[in-house]
């Protein structure tokens, strides 16, 4: 049974009527949940220390860390969701592939995947290969108590950017070269990636995650057409590959505007969307059927409170129509954001939402 579950004769669980699924599955809630990507990371001073001296990839592989981890913004901030701690890379990692996280730069990978030849180094994923992330959702389950977890991985158009790049890009020009000129290969190594990802959304799921986000964070550099062709046929596999555990299943992405209708067609039960587009607008675009996230600009918790607090109203109000909507930013909190605006955010939105 999964932590969504309300199987016939027996009590939801915990995490079942919680505002967050609730907002999901655009059913009534007493308030908009609220939750933020990265939320547990470099803005708090807690994860700084406990993180002091540990490589990033090493401390997504301790599962005591983990554990703090994931529970400080729930404890600080008493969003309505907890986010697992980890990184997209990281089932990548587990299948053997030589990459790092370097500091300031991002993921690195040591030997790109380039050639056919290359993609017989993407193996199967096993929950074996990832213990650590089943002990840690066994860890963390218990001390959310109704508090929903949110298993995450990196879509497959993501993780092949870095991995035909080599790292982090602005332009994607090897990534989109073979997409263009070898389409073939582009379209195995996504299906390839497609499986490792489903794999490891399951196991967080079977551990007791209570929702999935996918995140695909560079698929805006994309147009419409190219999504839809090279790219939509793998996200549509995760998502169907993970249909049957009854989760919600949340598709995210950043300057994808133009792309919001699709990725929703890719099987997402809620869009994230950025902070370019209001909700009241990209509800139009996604259509009928589909819960909304977002999408407060991160920079407006820079200003004043004040400032926070009509920025943060104006989502509320695009949010006013919609069938269900879990208010987030419009990207992920940035290192030097305060951690008491982040509180006073969350406290707004709920006082100001309330049903």
């Amino acid at each position: 049974m999964t932590a969504n579950d309300t199987p016939s004769g027996k009590q939801p669980t915990a995490t079942y009527d919680s505002a967050f699924l609730k907002a999901c599955r655009r059913e009534p809630v007493p308030h908009t949940p609220v939750w933020f990507m990265r939320q547990a990371g470099r803005s708090l001073p807690e994860y700084r220390k406990v993180r002091e001296g540990i490589p990033m990839l090493e401390s997504c592989m301790r599962p005591e860390l983990v554990t703090e981890i994931t529970l400080q913004p729930v404890r600080r901030h008493d969003v309505d969701a907890a986010i697992y701690f980890s990184d997209i890379v990281v089932p990548l990692k587990a299948i053997g592939l030589d990459l790092d996280i370097k500091p300031g730069v991002g993921p690195v990978v040591e030997q790109p995947i380039r050639t056919r030849a290359d993609l017989a180094r993407l193996r199967d994923l096993t929950p074996e290969d990832v213990t650590y992330v089943t002990e840690a959702i066994g860890l963390l389950t218990p001390e959310l108590g109704a508090t929903p977890l949110i298993g995450f991985a990196g879509a497959p158009f993501t993780l092949a950017s870095y991995l035909v790049e080599g790292g982090p890009s602005r332009t994607y020009e090897n990534a989109k070269a073979m997409m263009y000129g070898d389409p073939e290969l582009w379209a195995d190594l996504l299906d390839r990636l497609a499986d490792i990802t489903a794999a490891f959304l399951k196991v967080q799921i079977e551990a007791g995650a209570s929702a999935v986000q996918l995140f695909d964070s560079w698929v805006g550099a994309l147009a419409p057409a190219d999504y839809r062709k090279s790219v939509m046929p793998a996200s549509a596999k995760v998502f169907e590959a993970v249909s049957g555990y009854g989760v919600p299943r949340i598709h995210f992405g950043v300057g994808t505007g133009e792309l919001l209708r699709l990725m929703g067609e890719a099987g997402a039960d809620v869009v994230g969307v950025d902070w370019r587009v209001p909700l009241d607008e990209a509800v139009r675009r996604v259509g009928p059927g589909k819960a909304l996230q977002g999408n407060l600009d991160p920079t407006v918790l820079f200003t004043d409170k004040d400032t926070v607090e009509v920025r943060a109203h104006e989502v509320l109000d695009a949010a006013a129509g919609l069938e269900g909507h879990v208010f987030n930013l419009g990207h992920g909190v940035l290192p030097h954001t305060d951690p008491d605006a982040l509180t006073r955010l969350v406290e707004y939105v709920h006082t100001h939402s309330a049903r």
